[in-house]
């Protein structure tokens, strides 16, 4: 069983259950996700992706319909019995699910039969490290994505694996590629409250953008039909850029020169192919202001985590996310055009520290812990 409840742990999960049935066909494996994992091969239970949240107030918002989520869950676990769970990051849910079937039993932490394994670990070097205890005592064995992650869990009798980070494997196919004559990329992100908060200031952004470079053409590329018709009703606010949008879904390849992005994986797959830009980003205000007591990093990006001492994108957030700032930027970029260079210099340096001591890919770490290998 695999379960992912973000649109980037979907894709990341897509990708490992693809390779998984590729190399053994005869494998059954039932998923919670989204479109992604949807479209892999396996058995289909539920669209986790499309119910995603962000934030203590969403999450409160939401809890009736997450507490009848959790608990059906637990009865398909029960009544199926799988070999072993994957859970990828989402640690708000999957940690929990996790602690449940220890106390129940079920798991082989619990005395049960059913391994638990997690693809992709929280962020414990931004905010609630003590969760690696925790994890240790729930979890069977973890696969990281960045280099750094194994050393966070040092003190910890968890077994961890770097396994690589998906963007850097040969057969991964990057779905933005920088292009000098390309469109002006927004991407708000992949969930529905966060995209209303953020969408309409990157639009206004757009609006003062296309005034000085009328012939630029805007693409805001989603995920899903959902996402999509959320995206064009904040749209329908602006009809005079109404005809200068494209919405696809789900490309495979966006041609970009500069983009205005939220702060996830995206930003970071930008990062990777070089892409000009600006990172932006405005949550509910209480989940900020939590946020500002409890996160202890100095960026939201990915890739400025990576190379704090030279951060490719700056970082608008809250108060500092508005139109005006956010066009000045683009705008200067856009002027001098030799600024993509820096940018293409901060992906080749990204790449060699993704392309790290890898121990074992992903799926061979999977198939180890089913003993199928």
């Amino acid at each position: 069983m695999v379960i992912a409840g973000e649109a980037s742990g979907d894709e990341h999960a897509a990708h490992l259950v693809n390779k998984l049935l590729k190399r053994h066909p005869n494998l059954q494996i039932a998923v919670m996700g989204g479109e992604n994992l949807k479209a892999a091969g396996a058995f289909f239970l539920f669209d986790l992706v499309e119910h995603a949240v962000v934030g203590v107030f969403e999450v409160l918002k939401n809890y009736r319909f997450f507490k009848s989520l959790f608990s059906h869950t637990l009865n398909w676990i029960h009544a199926n019995n799988p070999k072993a769970i994957l859970l990828i990051d989402y640690p708000g849910f999957n940690l929990r699910l996790a602690e449940t079937l220890r106390k129940k039993g079920l798991s082989s932490k619990g005395g049960g039969t059913i391994k638990v394994l997690q693809y992709i670990s929280p962020q414990l070097w931004a905010w609630k490290p003590k969760r690696r205890f925790k994890m240790a005592n729930v979890l069977d064995s973890l696969a990281v994505i960045f280099p750094f992650e194994v050393g966070c869990y040092h003190d910890v009798s968890l077994p961890v694996y770097f396994v690589g980070h998906p963007f850097a494997e040969e057969d991964y196919l990057s779905p933005v590629k920088y292009d000098q004559d390309g469109s002006l990329l927004l991407l708000p992100g992949s969930r529905i409250q966060p995209i209303q908060r953020i969408l309409p200031v990157f639009l206004d952004a757009a609006e003062r953008i296309i005034h000085s470079f009328p012939e630029l053409k805007i693409e805001i590329p989603v995920p899903n039909a959902q996402i999509k018709e959320c995206v064009e009703k904040i749209i329908s606010a602006k009809p005079h850029l109404k005809n200068q949008i494209l919405i696809p879904v789900n490309a495979d390849k966006v041609k970009a020169r500069v983009a205005l992005m939220s702060s996830g994986t995206m930003s970071f797959t930008c990062a990777l192919a070089g892409l000009p830009g600006i990172i932006a980003y405005k949550a509910h205000p209480l989940t900020y202001w939590l946020g500002r007591l409890l996160i202890k990093v100095s960026y939201l990006g990915m890739a400025n985590l990576l190379l704090p001492d030279n951060p490719p994108y700056q970082e608008f957030i809250q108060f500092e996310a508005t139109a005006k700032n956010l066009s000045k930027e683009i705008v200067g970029m856009l002027v001098n055009e030799n600024e993509s260079s820096s940018f293409a210099d901060s992906s080749q340096k990204l790449k060699s520290i993704l392309q790290g001591p890898q121990e074992l890919e992903a799926v061979d770490w999977v198939a180890s812990e089913l003993g199928i290998v």
